[in-house]
């Protein structure tokens, strides 16, 4: 759900603020993230890394990083 909040934001950003500088490389930095997690979880290997404590920490501190850059865009 992260991956899809992630790959959302960054749509909508990129077509609400049409013409402002920089758009597509602000939208990119929540796009290219939300696509990889997105991509990922369709393979074995992935399944089964985004089961790990590891990769639960990692995806919560990526996902807060990149929900307070959506709201400060």
């Amino acid at each position: 759900m992260g991956a899809y909040a992630a790959l959302a934001a960054g749509l909508i950003n990129l077509r609400y603020q049409t013409g402002s500088d920089s758009n597509l490389s602000k939208s990119l930095v929540l796009i290219i993230p939300g696509l990889f997690i997105f991509a990922i979880s369709f393979t074995n290997f992935g399944k089964k890394w985004m089961q790990t404590q590891k990769a639960a920490a990692l995806s919560f501190a990526i996902g807060g990083l990149l929900l307070l850059y959506s709201f400060v865009l």
